[in-house]
Formats: C-alpha cells, sequence, structure tokens
C-alpha cells in the first residue's frame, strides 16, 4: 500500500494506492492520522480509487481512524471507492458508518456546505 497526502482548502485528502492488508503501513497510516489531527487538520477525505484489494485489517485501520478523527471532533469520509470496496462496505454493513462519496470533488464539496 502507498500513501500519498494532498492538503486542500476544505479537508486532507489521503490517497491510497495498492493492497490495504495491514503490516507496516497500518502504523504509518494511524501515524499521519494522529499528526493530521495534533496540526488541527480534522476534515479528512480517504481517496480509495486506487485501491485493488482490502482486507479485515485494511477495514480495521480505516475503523481506527474514523473514531480518532470523530473523537477529535472531525470528519472522516470515503471517496472513489472501486465497486469491490464498496461492495465489501455493504456486506460488512459499515457503508452505514462511513460517509462515502463517488469523487474527491464531491466529498470537498461536502466539506464547503
Amino acid at each position: 500500500m502507498k500513501i500519498k497526502v494532498k492538503e486542500h482548502y476544505e479537508a486532507v485528502e489521503i490517497e491510497l494506492k495498492g493492497n490495504v492488508m495491514g503490516g507496516p503501513e497500518t502504523q504509518e497510516f494511524h501515524d499521519l492520522i494522529k499528526k493530521l489531527l495534533s496540526e488541527g487538520k480534522k476534515n479528512i477525505v480517504v481517496n480509495l480509487g486506487g485501491v485493488k484489494f482490502m482486507n479485515s485489517t485494511g477495514l480495521g485501520m480505516l475503523i481506527g481512524a474514523f473514531t480518532s478523527v470523530k473523537n477529535a471532533g472531525g470528519r472522516f469520509v470515503l471517496a472513489n471507492a472501486t465497486e469491490k470496496i464498496e461492495s465489501l462496505l455493504v456486506i460488512t454493513k459499515l457503508i452505514t458508518i462511513f460517509e462515502n462519496f463517488d469523487s474527491v470533488e464531491k466529498a470537498l464539496e461536502n466539506f464547503r456546505e
């Protein structure tokens, strides 16, 4: 999994690419979330457009980040989930927890409202 961060006026976009299956990247993602929150950046969009596969550890990583951001008074949303990832969110009923947008642009618009 590769992690790329882009700062927008409304929110920080975290782009994930490859397979999200835990491992050392999970700690890197967790540390990134902590760093952003400590800097007062509480609106986070996770761009899943480049994610090929995600297992339960990957889902746990997203849930942990969602909880941390929510507890800090922020918003954590998903964007660009592929059909495969979206069906995983539906099966696990996590689609009812995460806000999920068709594109990063739509997610950013939502923060402007």
